[in-house]
């Protein structure tokens, strides 16, 4: 499944795309591209859907009427919401409402879902910004069409990253008369995002309004609004671990001794689960629980609610030197850090804002108590990276968070579990495959829904299985043109032997996590649709080789390239990136996501530093042990998707030369599906490419085959047979 930060909304920089590690101001003032508006067409009354064999189908007028209905509840909503533009400790003119729960997440607990519960639209990326007279929404090309069919016609919707659509805070200084007051709950954005967005609006006069006490959307959701999640968190085992939790305390207590840091917080939730060797279920498809960890030289503190913390967990903790804290008391324990004179590391690009601004109020405070003669040394330690030795007192040093490349590197452990878990994995894509394709031959209706339940119930029996790692995505025809696409009862479509049927899926496992993607046909496909497929899968493996095909379908270099890509250490992943989309840009065609994310060690299927992905701000190098999926895909809209993912790792490369004395990477395959030879044209394949597909099916084999038996193993065994270029 592929990856765009959450924040790519508001035009800021996503967690994940970080640079190298920088000591900054904590005040840094960020930059931002500046783009012109074109407000978005208003959708028709009656929407055609066009499938790939040309048939035209309209919605029913019973969904019609839905859509109408649920637009007369989300103006209700957004009536309610003006109103307390108005309330007194509240005056603002505008409010923004983010995806992101407090800890940046980019899944989060249905209790933090406020945009999806504002604006009706739910995919997981998006930011809402309401003023007193229009509502707005902003997402990225994953989620185009799913918004616009959840969108009512009250809302704007921003298509980001398209040319000549502004930024939120672009959109709010053309939107707002000069010196209005821009609300936000500082607790979903991060410091960084803040800062940004705080200097932006300014150039028209505006103010960010931090409302600490109140966030908008719970006070009109009340009563409806889910409970907090509860269930008990659990150790993660050693052996899947790899490294215990007292090595890697001791390891970060290092960094910070090395920065002439005394504590730090860590506010990632995927960053803390990795940390302390803890699972636990408070974010649908994530094992990760809500908490806030302070790290400092003799100990550390675990904010969350106790109710989850089993006897055993307390006792793991309590060995490990970590005490329990509540998790409402997060500021009040930064309070008291300032008050100490820590100096204090925090990584502005995750760690919320209400938690920058406490300490620095308390920074203040302390260096306010001791008289006017300290003004100086009180202006250095709050505004600079790291302290001058001088006043003794709090300070700050603004840094990437150090866990977050230890959790990007998988030890030995990691990807041994890794291995494992994904030819478990591929076992049961293998027992659904066979089942499906048997079903759909044998003529049986079954919808998209229905297809995904099987999958999880096949998922479900291997051992170690823990919950799906997302929502899976099975779109049939045109709705696999929407990138992330969740099929719902009452709305999806049939699966049928007519049309491309695209699946992307995933599962958590105790030892693993598993994201893999296959597009196939029940049918004939037609030749457009082989040949489209063909350079979703291709290499190129010459820059000379002739241009052959129709242009909306020339996808030259997609999946075989990247996986057979050998590069220099420290490259980053924009690099390879581009390499992958050369042969596209050529003739002005691209996709609308990276090429690959990362992923955790049954942990967040999608994990920063690493990606690889068009967004070149990120220049975090590749390393050995890092997880990162491969899905190139082409998308026709309202007609069919494709799109063929693989995860893999990176290892070292065995490499005639060592050019300046540097390693070279490349990628070791953990997935092992086979890609259905039906769907492939050999005649614009090279016998290279030939020879690739046909090197990984015999590995397919080999590796799931003694997993299965029955009419599995069969169908593993057709589908992985040699094929032979005419």
């Amino acid at each position: 499944m592929e990856f765009t930060a959450a924040a790519s909304s508001l035009s800021l920089r996503p967690r994940c795309f970080r640079l190298f590690s920088l000591s900054l101001p904590i005040f840094t003032e960020f930059k931002t591209s500046p783009s012109i508006s074109i407000p978005s067409p208003k959708l028709p009354l009656l929407v055609a859907r066009c499938s790939s064999s040309g048939s035209v189908t309209a919605k029913p007028s019973s969904e019609l009427r839905k859509k109408r209905a649920a637009g007369s509840e989300q103006d209700d909503k957004l009536r309610a919401l003006r109103e307390l533009f108005s309330r007194p400790g509240i005056g603002i003119d505008a409010y923004i409402i983010p995806s992101q729960d407090a800890h940046q997440s980019e899944f989060i607990a249905e209790r933090y879902m406020r945009r999806a519960y504002i604006s009706g639209f739910t995919g997981s990326a998006g930011t809402a910004v309401v003023t007193k007279d229009k509502a707005a929404l902003w997402t990225d090309g994953r989620y185009f069409l799913q918004a616009e069919k959840q969108l009512s016609s009250s809302w704007i919707l921003m298509r980001a990253g398209n040319m000549g659509v502004p930024t939120t805070s672009e959109w709010l200084n053309d939107t707002l008369a000069p010196g209005c007051r821009v609300g936000i709950d500082p607790f979903l954005f991060s410091s960084g995002a803040a800062e940004e967005l705080k200097e932006v609006i300014s150039k028209k006069n505006h103010e960010l309004v931090y409302l600490f006490d109140i966030n908008l959307v719970d006070e009109i959701w009340k009563g409806s609004r889910p409970k907090p999640p509860s269930r008990p968190i659990r150790v993660h085992d050693l052996k899947y671990a790899g490294v215990d939790v007292g090595a890697k305390l001791s390891s970060l207590r290092s960094e910070l001794k090395d920065a002439g840091s005394s504590a730090i917080v860590i506010s990632m939730l995927d960053e803390i689960a990795w940390l302390l060797n803890l699972r636990g279920n408070d974010v649908p498809h994530s094992p990760v629980m809500y908490a806030y960890l302070i790290v400092e030289m003799d100990g550390a503190k675990l904010f969350i609610d106790n109710s989850k913390v089993t006897l055993d967990v307390m006792e793991y903790l309590k060995n490990a030197g970590v005490e329990l804290r509540p998790y409402e008391s997060i500021l009040s324990e930064i309070e008291s850090l300032a008050m100490r004179g820590a100096q204090l590391w925090l990584d502005t690009s995750s760690v919320n804002a209400a938690i920058v601004n406490t300490y620095k109020s308390a920074c203040e405070k302390y260096f306010g108590s001791l008289g006017n003669k300290s003004n100086n040394n009180r202006n250095i330690s709050i505004s600079y990276d790291g302290y001058n030795g001088q006043s003794g007192g709090p300070a700050c040093i603004c840094r990437t968070s150090p866990v977050a490349m230890g959790k990007a590197v998988k030890n030995q452990a990691e990807l041994e579990g890794m291995c494992s878990s994904h030819l478990r994995d591929a076992a049961a894509q293998a027992q659904f495959w066979a089942w499906l394709e048997e079903e759909i031959h044998m003529g049986v209706v079954l919808t998209e829904v229905e297809v995904a339940d099987k999958l999880l119930e096949f998922r479900s029996k291997q051992a170690g299985f823990v919950d799906t790692s997302f929502d899976t995505i099975s779109g049939s025809g045109a709705n696999g043109a929407i990138i992330h696409y969740k099929p719902e009862p009452d709305s999806c479509s049939i699966v049928d032997a007519k049309s491309l049927f695209l699946l992307d899926s995933g599962a958590q496992y105790i030892d693993g996590t598993t994201d893999v993607t296959r597009t196939v046909h029940f049918g004939e496909p037609s030749a457009r649709q082989k040949e489209c497929f063909t350079r979703v899968l291709q290499v190129s493996m010459s820059p000379i080789l002739p241009i052959v095909v129709s242009a909306y379908c020339y996808e030259m270099l997609g999946h075989i390239a990247l996986d057979q890509a050998v590069f220099p250490e420290n490259t980053p992943g924009f690099v390879l990136d581009a390499f992958a989309r050369s042969f596209l840009w050529k003739i002005g065609l691209d996709y609308r996501h990276g090429t690959g994310h990362g992923v955790g060690a049954a942990l967040n299927v999608h994990e920063g530093p690493q990606s690889i992905s068009f967004r070149f701000g990120n220049m975090t190098p590749l390393q050995k042990g890092m997880v990162v999926s491969n899905e190139p895909g082409y998308y026709e809209d309202h007609a069919f998707g494709i799109r063929i993912e693989n995860l893999l790792y990176v290892e070292e490369a065995d490499t005639p030369n060592r050019f300046g004395g540097i390693g070279y990477m490349g990628f070791e395959k953990l997935t092992f599906v086979p890609i259905q030879a039906k769907l492939v044209d050999l005649s614009l394949l090279s016998v290279a490419e030939v020879e690739w597909l046909n090197n990984y099916h015999t590995q397919v084999w080999e590796k799931v085959s003694p997993l299965l038996d029955g009419s599995a193993r069969q169908w593993l065994w057709n589908n992985t047979r040699p094929l032979v270029k005419p």
